[in-house]
Parts: C-alpha cells; sequence; structure tokens
C-alpha cells in the first residue's frame, strides 16, 4: 500500500536547517517522484538534517555535496568534501552529519592499481555554518568503506564495510566482518565487548536500521558483487554482551547494494545489484519490507527504475531515494524517488 513520486538524485542523508528537513546526497530512481540534483552520482551516502536531505560521495571519486530542501523541492550546492571519497558510512546525530570513514583511490605506488582503498578519516558537517570539522580517524586496522550504519543514543554504528575494491570484473573486494562505535559527544571511538565486536559473517553494501534499542544489518554480499546475501543480523544495543543474533525470516531476495529507510518498525530496502537473470543488467528493482516487531518480511511493489548504490532516508511516511546506478557497478543517474507507505497507487511526476 504505497506509491512512488520519482525525483532523480543519488544518496541522501536528512539533517535539520532551521527546523525544515534538509536531504544530503545524490541522484537517480523510478518508483516514485522526480526530483533532480545538480550532477549524476552513485555509490553514495546520503542524510537528512530537518527538511534537508543531504548527498555526498560519488561513484567516481569526488567532493561534491548536494542538499535538497523538501518543503521547496530545491537544490543547492552545500560546502565540499574535505577529500574526493566514495562508499562514504555517514549518520546524522543532532544535526550534524557524520562521515566515518570510505574509499578513495590508492595512492600512487601503494595498494592494489586500479582499485579504491578504505580511509579512516572523520569528518563532521554543521549544515546551520555550512562548515566541516575534522574527527578522530577510525582505529588503526579498521578503516573501511560500505559499512552498514546504525545511530542510537548519539553513537553511530558500523558494521562491516570493505578495506578495498579491485576496479576490474573479477577484481578483489576485501570485504570485512568488523563492528566499530563512534561516541559523537566525546568525539571518541568506543570499546566493544566480543560478542558484538564481529557480525556472524563479513558484509559490505549491507543496509543498516536502527529499530528501537535494535541495530539491524540486512542483506548486503562477501567478496564480490554477485556473492550477495538474504541474511538478518542483529545486535541488541542495550545489552551488547549479548552479542549478535541471526533472525531465522530471511529477505526474499539476496541483494547487496540496496537502500534501506525505516518507518516506525518496518524496514524498506530498496534496489540493489548482484542480479544474474537475463536482461536485468545486474540490477534487482525489488522493494522489500522487514517487520522488525513481527520478523517476517513482505514483497512490495517493485521500483519503477531499478538502480544500485543508492541510499535511502525517511521522513515521517516518506522515503526519499536519490540516485544510484543503472547497470551493475556503473552508469550513475540524477534521479530521486520518493516512496509513500500507506497508499494504494503508484505514481509518476
Amino acid at each position: 500500500m504505497v506509491f512512488w513520486i520519482s525525483p532523480e538524485i543519488r544518496a541522501a542523508t536528512i539533517a535539520c536547517n532551521r527546523g525544515r528537513p534538509t536531504l544530503l546526497g545524490h541522484p537517480r530512481s523510478d518508483n516514485a517522484m522526480h526530483v533532480r540534483p545538480h550532477t549524476w552520482k552513485a555509490n553514495v551516502a546520503a542524510e537528512s538534517v530537518n527538511d534537508a536531505d543531504f548527498m555526498f560521495g560519488f561513484q567516481e571519486l569526488r567532493d561534491i555535496m548536494q542538499l535538497y530542501d523538501i518543503p521547496s523541492d530545491t537544490w543547492t550546492s552545500a560546502s565540499s568534501l574535505p577529500v574526493p571519497i566514495n562508499h562514504s558510512n555517514a549518520g546524522v546525530v543532532d544535526s550534524k552529519i557524520f562521515v566515518l570513514g570510505a574509499l578513495q583511490v590508492s595512492p600512487e605506488g601503494e595498494g592494489i592499481d586500479g582499485s579504491w582503498q578504505a580511509i579512516g578519516a572523520g569528518w563532521v558537517y554543521d549544515i546551520s555554518t555550512d562548515t566541516w570539522e575534522v574527527l578522530a580517524p577510525l582505529p588503526e586496522g579498521t578503516e573501511r568503506g560500505a559499512a552498514a550504519v546504525g545511530v542510537h543514543n548519539k553513537i553511530i554504528y558500523l558494521a562491516g564495510g570493505m578495506r578495498s575494491l579491485e576496479l576490474s570484473p573479477d577484481g578483489e573486494q576485501d570485504t570485512v566482518d568488523t563492528v566499530s562505535a563512534f561516541d559523537t559527544v566525546s568525539g571518541t571511538w568506543l570499546s566493544l565487548p566480543d560478542a558484538a565486536s564481529r557480525i556472524p559473517e563479513g558484509r559490505d553494501h549491507a543496509g543498516g536500521a536502527v529499530v528501537g534499542d535494535v541495530f539491524y544489518v540486512l542483506g548486503g554480499r562477501c567478496r564480490g558483487q554477485n556473492n550477495t546475501k538474504d541474511t538478518v543480523f542483529s545486535l541488541d544495543l542495550g545489552n551488547t554482551n549479548a552479542g549478535w543474533q541471526v533472525s531465522p525470516s530471511r529477505m526474499p531476495t539476496p541483494r547487496g547494494g540496496i537502500s534501506v529507510g525505516t518507518v516506525q518498525t518496518r524496514i524498506y530496502t530498496f534496489g540493489g545489484e548482484g542480479n544474474q537473470a537475463e536482461g536485468s543488467l545486474g540490477v534487482f528493482n525489488e522493494t522489500e519490507v522487514f517487520d522488525a516487531e513481527a520478523e517476517t518480511w513482505s514483497e512490495l511493489q517493485p521500483m519503477k527504475l531499478p538502480r544500485h548504490g543508492t541510499s535511502a532516508v525517511a521522513v515521517g511516511e516518506r522515503i526519499y531515494i536519490p540516485g544510484g546506478g543503472l547497470i551493475q557497478g556503473a552508469d550513475p543517474v540524477n534521479v530521486t524517488d520518493v516512496y509513500l507507505s500507506g497508499v494504494e497507487a503508484v505514481t509518476s511526476m
């Protein structure tokens, strides 16, 4: 019972700007309403602050950040990221956007030629001043991008991710099972109990969401675009000593590179890559929702414009999905979809 409105962007995060929801991100989508940003993007992060959404980090390495003001339906450019990145790990706390690790081109003479390598650098963006500040980097050995992200009690959790991505069809993709926690109040990285410090199996390009006190890691992949997963891992953040649990309820369609938005106790998953069906171009159009309370999955109306590498942002009952890629590993677009829950229709604008 939903309908789509399709706008055009590529990744977003929601922050607050003078009480207005703001979206940060990149462009592309289909089953929704179309809103177009200035540039084309894929494999980006998106966050929302008040009535604005922000997008940052592209499939190609760039330092562009864009802001979408929801009430006025307009895009503007924000202060550039300190360095060009993609596959960034981002979350919002107190109307500030935290970027904690990402991927970057391998330094000349280091790493694997033709690859992206993890960096542990961190920054925080203040929408009220349009400025970035440097944060404590990820602890040595835990640098990564493409992690599942959850925010709870002003702590940002990163689960899984990847240390490197070699840019060739059979290139190495170094997936990890590491879990990290950043205290946004003290500006420090926290130590987690052993039982909480690793997810049950390595994941990158998975969906991350927090419902109540529980952090969920949904789907994703492990060491390769086509090695997609259907698992749901969960961690009770009120009792991290109990460690990670594996839900008996499996995602109907194993997918990596998905975007995720949460409305109340329901976690919506959109698109993704690793589709090996003929004619799919490697991309999924599936929309599937996980009811965290009942621990059940439901299949919903598919995306009108299948894609991967986006980030979804929920504002009320609307989920904004900016940008993404139309072909596995490539073809970024500038469409933003808006998915409306609780409505029995599909609309394109």
